[in-house]
């Protein structure tokens, strides 16, 4: 050979290692684009169970997937060490150290098809297996290539525990169980945390053939299936034969009902948790840690089922439990019995008139004001505001009295006045502020009037649980908490203040000395006893009975009524409610301790004189009179009129008069009259409030003309 040649034979060699290293190249670039353009539908594992455990993670209820499959997402650290164990030397016993195919598996499981002429072992590995569950397909050649490469995708993407949770959180356990939690509730009642070892060769068994295997339709294959299961932990000397002997022996468990405790809070949890609490890689959405109590939970279902049993049956309760603190919910009975009518509603997200109970929130802001201390005297006496004539509950009037015994005795006068003179826009303003939305007639109106002193509004026990957990943390506000990741994320946002804490403390005390329900002593003279501050409302014609309260740390309301809205005459808060709310504080005293809270406030001096107050805080006699507009008035308004000169307003009253509508102030023209250009057609709220700061409303609606 010459040198020529050889220098030849030589480059073009070069030029073939080049191109192969090229085309190489190219292929890996090629495999590592088509990985990113089509990728695993690990994703499509998403749509799992959802499992609502209490705040010690003892399991409440479980929902299942929108196409009624039982799959809970698996936890190896909540699985049995020996099942993980059994399970790899079954399926896969390199699964630690393949990449997703097992090519010695591979080899051996073609070569004994040559041999035999037909399939005596597979050679899945746990990955590819978790590819055909995503992906189902014919058992064809074609498709064990496609569950090869993705299983090598799947391996790029999630670690060992992570493959082996998809796989557990997949398998199917026959009929509509998926995984291995769901298969362990369903057979055995629990999580699959410590499992026995005829309980691991079951659920071994059961995803190679599933619907052949159930133990609920087809108990004899279950057992010989279960035999030879644990004849191989045997021979893996997981086990030793004394304790096969002995697992073979066992019965086959029989099919168990998933938890279904706390019926109505975990729907709200378990709402909350599919927009809040998805995880990672596309997985099923993790158990949600709510912050009930299973115990107190447990008691309080208790005690409204025996308390509803003595009604007729037409009745509901519903009641709430929220720790101050940190407003986690600790319980809630949506319904006391879901046989009855409306028992499948959760009752304490219902808006229902909420009686008296809002009086002390307004006694609250008129401390705050300066203008009324707990002894202050007030009028009790029959009063007109505008066409509104209030009236106490039993018709009559006692007079002169303390706005504490006021208060206590729930008189409706003293209230609508004090409403007045805070000014009911001023306090439903407030109220939204807190969270609490304010309902009429189904919308939302921050105009209720006078009424509202007396539950002229809609309004839920949720809503009334958030104002008096807020009264127990010294009028600071906070919404309700769900979950523990909700008390977590709450701890680091500014409450909302409703009225000092020295307003608040005022309150907690007069609340504190209201009578007591027949038969229950005094707390100040019972060891131990709670001393419960709390207030009942009764709405308009006895539809609603009404008991909220707060103590140690705790608030409570109840709520009795019908479903259906219907009316209960002569069923009061006093009588129908709080020896409900009395019953349910003992019930919390025995199930939760103390939140660490204390009782004892810090008390501030009053800022006002008593006897200053005492004089500001009487009757506004006089106010001003609206002479134009009247009450009711339809006011016509050139459409499209530029030049419109709106309407003069026009009223007498001590000194010269403010107007405004809708809040907004009513500007003057040159000559000082006060002129009202309507925005447009609608409904307005106009007023006029003198030196004095007495005030008159009138509505009217402007139409629109050509």
């Amino acid at each position: 050979m010459t040198a020529k040649a050889g220098i030849t034979r030589i480059l073009r060699s070069r030029r073939t290692w080049l191109w192969s290293g090229l085309v190489l190249a190219g292929a890996c670039l090629a495999v590592l684009a088509l990985d990113q353009i089509f990728p695993p539908p690990i994703e499509k594992a998403r749509s799992g169970s959802v499992l609502v455990a209490d705040t010690n993670g003892i399991p409440l209820r479980a929902f299942p997937t929108e196409e009624g499959r039982w799959r809970l997402r698996a936890d190896i650290s909540r699985t049995d060490p020996l099942f993980i164990e059994a399970l790899i030397g079954v399926e896969d016993e390199r699964f630690r150290s393949h990449w997703g195919v097992d090519l010695l598996a591979v080899i051996r499981a073609s070569g004994q098809a040559v041999s035999r002429g037909r399939v005596v072992s597979g050679a899945s590995t746990i990955t590819m297996q978790t590819a055909r569950l995503l992906e189902p397909r014919p058992r064809t050649v074609g498709s064990k290539l496609i569950e090869m490469l993705r299983a090598v995708q799947i391996e790029r993407r999630l670690s060992k525990d992570e493959i082996l949770e998809l796989y557990l959180t997949l398998t199917p356990y026959g009929g509509n169980l998926e995984g291995i939690r769901a298969a362990s509730w369903a057979y055995f009642g629990r999580e699959p945390d410590r499992l026995t070892d005829e309980q691991i060769a079951l659920l071994l068994a059961l995803p190679q053939s599933p619907e052949v295997r159930r133990p609920d339709l087809r108990p004899e294959n279950a057992i010989a299936a279960r035999g030879r299961l644990l004849d191989r932990m045997v021979e893996l000397e997981l086990i030793p034969a004394s304790r096969a002997e002995d697992a073979r022996a066992l019965p086959l468990p029989g099919r168990n009902a998933f938890p279904g405790h706390a019926w109505h809070a975990s729907e709200l949890i378990r709402s909350a948790a599919f927009k809040t609490d998805a995880t990672s890689h596309g997985m099923p959405l993790k158990d949600v840690r709510s912050t009930i109590d299973a115990g107190l939970q447990a008691s309080m279902e208790k005690l409204l089922e025996e308390t509803v049993r003595q009604l007729e049956p037409s009745v509901q309760l519903s009641a709430i439990v929220v720790e101050t603190e940190t407003r986690a919910v600790r319980a809630l009975v949506g319904s006391a019995q879901r046989e009855r009518p409306g028992g499948w509603i959760d009752l304490t997200s219902a808006p229902r008139s909420p009686g008296s109970t809002l009086k002390p929130f307004i006694y609250g802001l008129a401390f705050d004001d300066g203008q009324a201390l707990p002894d202050t005297f007030i009028q009790d006496l029959p009063a007109r505001f505008n066409t509104y004539r209030p009236e106490n509950f039993d018709r009559s009037f006692r007079g002169q009295v303390r706005i504490s015994d006021a208060l206590q005795h729930s008189l409706n006068v003293p209230a609508v006045l004090a409403l007045d003179r805070i000014g009911p826009e001023r306090f439903a303003s407030s109220l939204e502020l807190a969270g609490v939305p304010i309902r009429i007639h189904g919308t939302s109106t921050r105009d209720p009037g006078l009424a509202l002193a007396l539950g002229g509004i809609g309004m839920t026990a949720q809503d009334l649980a958030v104002l008096y957990a807020g009264l127990g943390e010294g009028g600071l506000m906070n919404p309700l908490n769900w979950t523990e990741a909700d008390v977590a994320r709450q701890s680091t946002k500014p409450a909302q203040r409703f009225m000092s804490s020295t307003s608040a403390s005022e309150l907690i005390d007069i609340l504190k000395n209201a009578p007591t329900p027949s038969g229950r002593m005094p707390a100040s003279l019972t060891q131990n006893a709670p001393e419960i501050a709390f207030k009942t409302g009764t709405s308009y014609g006895f539809r609603d009975a009404w008991a909220a309260g707060v103590a140690r740390g705790y608030a409570v309301v109840i709520w009795v009524g019908r479903a259906d809205g219907a009316p209960r005459p002569g069923e009061t808060g006093r009588k129908a409610a709080l020896p409900i709310l009395f019953s349910a504080f003992d019930r919390v005293a025995n199930e939760l301790a103390p939140s660490g809270h204390a009782d004892d406030r810090l008390m501030s001096e009053a800022t006002t004189d008593p006897k200053f107050a005492m004089t500001r805080f009487s009757r506004r006699d006089d106010p001003p009179m609206i002479l134009f507009p009247p009450e009711n008035a339809v006011l016509m308004q050139k459409r499209a009129d530029r030049d419109d000169r709106g309407f003069v307003l026009a009223g007498r009253g001590e000194g010269e008069l403010s107007w405004y509508v809708d809040g907004r102030p009513v500007v003057k023209d040159a000559a000082g009259a006060p002129v009202w250009v309507p925005d447009g057609p609608g409904f307005y709220r106009l007023s006029a409030v003198d030196r004095n700061g007495r005030e008159s409303r009138v509505g009217v609606r402007v139409q629109a003309f050509n």
